[in-house]
């Protein structure tokens, strides 16, 4: 199926739950419940979905508290809308607000997968190892 890149755009909005879980799902990012992803999506800081006629192909979101720290996270794209240069789309759309509404002194970070590391590199993102390793704590894995 060969798509055209003027087909898409981007809206700065969160995506519906059933959007959120189904990118997640789809693009083999780990799953959470419905129940988290009510609760967490509306206190996103920023969001984009990456829409295709009226369906969501894809997201990005920026979490954080709102002063200090903030997370770029989410970051997917539906399988049959993959390798097309969409991920730039939401990076550079995440980009921008980041830097046009956050503190100056704001810390934006990211935990990246291999090899989207090479992505958010174009984006100023930078490995801190070995001074700092990403650590994580997963409650529980849905089944």
């Amino acid at each position: 199926m060969t798509l055209d890149n003027s087909a898409y755009r981007i809206e700065h909005r969160v995506p519906q739950v059933d959007d959120y879980l189904k990118l997640r799902r789809e693009a083999g990012l780990s799953p959470f419940s419905r129940e988290a992803a009510e609760r967490g999506l509306p206190n996103s800081i920023f969001a984009v979905s990456l829409m295709h006629g009226g369906e969501t192909v894809g997201m990005g979101r920026i979490i954080g508290d709102g002063g200090c720290f903030f997370q770029v996270t989410d970051i997917a794209i539906l399988p049959a809308h993959q390798g097309r240069g969409l991920a730039k789309w939401i990076m550079q759309a995440l980009t921008d607000y980041i830097n046009e509404a956050l503190p100056k002194t704001a810390y934006v970070s990211l935990i990246a997968d291999v090899p989207a590391n090479r992505l958010y590199q174009q984006f100023g993102f930078a490995e801190t190892a070995p001074r700092s390793v990403g650590m994580s704590r997963v409650l529980k894995s849905e089944s």
